[in-house]
């Protein structure tokens, strides 16, 4: 399981793989006609991140950990139409006509192969490389680590997201994962 010298690395897969696993039950009967819709309830619309926005958004960061390690994030590299569809500033559409976000497919690829790299790296990772300073300095307050801002990255953040995709599941009456 875990080795000397990389504890914190274990521990922050360990969350992560939790929450991957998380997300695949959340997309159990969830097709690409509702992927990017909002739910709804009744005749009113509830303007809350849809699965598209979630896991196009959460698939933005796994790269800053690999590279951030020390390993290779070219073959996760966000595209410049994801970072322009889901960046932390970019605000969650209803895909009515499926024009303006990346197919399911696509999306759901991105999520998995970024994080699965991403865990992939934190494993092989010695505590001494998560004991340095967050190179994000607007970062830098909350996370003063790498290792708080990668099981940030990997676990919280991970979460959030998956408590947002389970009520819209919730919403669209699909019952829980």
């Amino acid at each position: 399981m875990s080795q000397s010298g990389n504890l914190i690395g274990e521990m922050i897969a360990a969350s992560a793989k939790l929450a991957m696993g998380y997300a695949d039950r959340l997309l159990t009967g969830v097709g690409p006609d509702d992927f990017a819709r909002f739910a709804a309830v009744g005749d009113t619309t509830v303007q809350a991140n849809h699965p598209c926005f979630i896991l196009g958004h959460l698939s933005l960061y796994p790269c800053r950990v690999v590279s951030q390690l020390g390993g290779d994030a070219a073959s996760i590299e966000p595209t410049d139409a994801f970072v322009t569809c889901f960046n932390k500033d970019a605000a969650c559409r209803d895909d009515v006509d499926g024009t303006i976000y990346p197919n399911m497919d696509a999306v759901v690829d991105a999520f998995r192969r970024s994080h699965q790299l991403a865990i992939e790296t934190v494993r092989l990772a010695t505590d001494d490389q998560f004991d340095a300073p967050n190179p994000n300095e607007a970062m830098r307050e909350k996370f003063p680590t790498i290792a708080a801002m990668h099981g940030f990255y990997l676990g919280g953040h991970l979460m959030i997201h998956m408590g947002q995709f389970s009520t819209w599941r919730r919403i669209k009456g699909m019952g829980a994962a």
